[in-house]
C-alpha cells in the first residue's frame, strides 16, 4: 500500500456546491436554496436545528482521528479505516491526511463511492463473487487505483479467475482465515494454503496478503474472547509466514475497533510485511458498545477516544407520570447494538423505540413537553446511514460544518 493515499479534493469542493433542500432532514427550511457554505456563512447555532437531529462534535472528531493516528505510528502498524463506519468522503479525507494508507469497505456499492471521489487506495474487506463487479473492480484497477479483496475458497479463486479474463491486468488478493462458528475466512491453515495456492496458479490474480477478522470470534472484553482473538491472530501470522507472495511487500491485515491493540501486540514486528488495522467506528466513537470494548479504555494500549455522535430528540407528550415521548426513533438512531443514552437526566433511560417515537422513563420529573433532550448512542455503525446531512458543531454551539453521507 502506498505510504501517501489520497482523495480527489474537487469532488469534495463539488459536492459542497449542492444546493440544500428538503432532502436533508437535519438542516431547517431556512437553509434551503443555500449551498452547505453559503448557510455556514449565516452562523447557524445548534438551537437553529429542529428535532429529530444527529450532530458531531467538531472538537470529539479532531481528537479521534489524530490520537489513532498517533497510537498507529507509535505501534507499529498502518491504518486502513473501514470506510463503511461513515459512507463520508469528507471525513476520508481527513483519515487520509492524517496518514491511513486505504480505506476499508464491504460491498461494491461502497466501493462506487470510493471510486466517484477518487480514493486512491482500497481495501475490500470482503469475499466478491460477482463476476460483473470483478470486472468493473479490474477496470478501475486498470486506472491506477491499488485495490486489494479478500478470497477464502479455491471455488472463488476459480469465479473470479474466469471473470477477470478479459482484464487488462491482475487483481491483488488476500486470503482470509476465520474460524469455526465465525463469518467469512478459510476454516484453518491448511485449507488458507490451498487457496494461496490456487491463487498463485492463476494468471488474473496476485496473492498480496492475508487477512483476519477478529470481530468474528470475539464480541465483549472477557478473557476468554480475548484469548480467541490472540489464537486467531497467532494463526494468521503462521499462515502470512508460510506463503510466498507476489507483490513486493505483501498486507496482514487485521482489527476492527476492539481488538487493534491485540493485532500490533501479535504482528507488528513482522519486517517482511506491512501490518493494517482496519478501526472504523473509533471516529466517532460512541456512548454504549465502544465504552466496553475500545481498547484505550480497558486499561490496553489504545488511544482514549470522545463520544462524537450526539443526538437529540424533543418531547411530544407526557402521558403518564413516569413516561415522556420524544420525537425520535428508529428512523434516526440506532438501536441494533443498545437503546440511545439520556446524557443530561441522570436516572432517566429510553427503554424502548418506534419508528418515530423514543420512551423516556425514570427520574424525570422536571421534563415537560418541548423540552429537547440530549441522546448518546450505541454503535456508530448504525447512526450515519440514518442521515444524508449530519451538522458539526464546535464547543460554543456554532454549526462549523456538515457531513455528507452517500448510503
Amino acid at each position: 500500500m502506498r505510504e501517501q493515499a489520497r482523495l480527489d479534493g474537487r469532488a469534495l469542493d463539488a459536492a459542497r456546491g449542492e444546493r440544500l433542500d428538503w432532502r436533508f432532514k437535519a438542516l431547517p427550511p431556512s437553509a434551503h436554496g443555500s449551498t452547505l457554505d453559503e448557510w455556514l456563512a449565516t452562523g447557524p447555532r445548534l438551537s437553529d436545528l429542529g428535532t429529530p437531529l444527529m450532530t458531531l462534535d467538531a472538537d470529539a472528531l479532531a481528537h479521534n482521528i489524530s490520537a489513532m493516528a498517533d497510537w498507529c505510528a507509535s505501534a507499529g502498524v498502518a491504518h486502513a479505516p473501514h470506510g463503511k463506519t461513515t459512507m463520508a468522503p469528507a471525513l476520508w479525507k481527513r483519515q487520509f491526511d492524517a496518514g491511513a494508507v486505504a480505506i476499508s469497505l464491504a460491498t461494491v456499492p461502497q466501493l462506487r463511492v470510493a471510486r466517484a471521489f477518487g480514493v486512491s487506495s482500497v481495501l475490500l474487506a470482503n469475499e466478491l463473487s460477482d463476476p460483473a463487479a470483478l470486472d468493473w473492480l479490474a477496470g478501475w484497477a486498470a486506472e491506477g487505483a491499488e485495490i486489494r479483496c479478500l478470497v477464502d475458497s479455491v471455488a472463488g479463486v476459480s469465479l473470479m479467475d474466469d471473470a477477470l479474463r478479459d482484464s487488462a491486468g491482475p487483481l491483488d488478493v488476500c486470503v482470509e482465515l476465520g474460524a469455526p462458528g465465525a463469518r467469512a475466512g478459510a476454516r484453518g491453515l491448511d485449507a488458507a494454503r490451498e487457496v494461496a495456492e490456487a491463487v498463485q496458479r492463476s494468471s488474473r490474480l496476485r496473492l498480496a496478503g492475508v487477512s483476519g477478522w477478529d470481530g468474528g470470534v470475539a464480541h465483549d472484553a472477557t478473557p476468554g474472547d480475548l484469548a480467541k482473538v490472540d489464537a486467531l491472530l497467532a494463526e494468521l501470522r503462521s499462515l502470512h509466514e508460510s506463503l510466498k507472495y507476489e507483490t513486493d511487500v505483501p498486507v496482514v491485515t487485521a482489527g476492527g475497533s476492539a481488538y487493534f491493540d491485540q493485532v500490533a501486540e501479535n504482528l507488528a514486528d513482522l519486517d517482511d510485511a506491512r501490518v493494517v488495522v482496519r478501526a472504523g467506528s473509533y471516529i466517532t466513537h460512541d456512548d454504549g458498545t465502544y465504552v466496553e470494548l475500545s481498547p484505550g479504555l480497558r486499561g490496553r494500549s489504545g488511544p482514549v477516544p470522545r463520544p462524537a455522535l450526539r443526538a437529540f430528540g424533543r418531547v411530544i407528550s407526557r402521558p403518564e407520570t413516569d413516561l415522556a415521548i420524544l420525537d425520535i426513533g428508529r428512523r434516526d438512531v440506532p438501536f441494533d447494538a443498545g437503546l440511545p443514552v439520556p446524557l443530561d437526566l441522570p436516572g432517566a433511560s429510553i427503554v424502548q423505540l418506534n419508528d418515530q417515537h423514543a420512551f423516556l422513563t425514570g427520574e424525570i420529573d422536571g421534563v415537560a413537553v418541548g423540552d429537547k433532550v440530549r441522546l448518546g448512542i450505541s454503535h456508530p455503525c448504525t447512526a450515519f446511514d440514518k442521515w444524508n446531512l449530519i451538522p458539526v458543531c464546535d464547543a460554543e454551539g456554532t454549526v462549523v460544518d456538515a457531513i455528507r453521507t452517500y448510503f
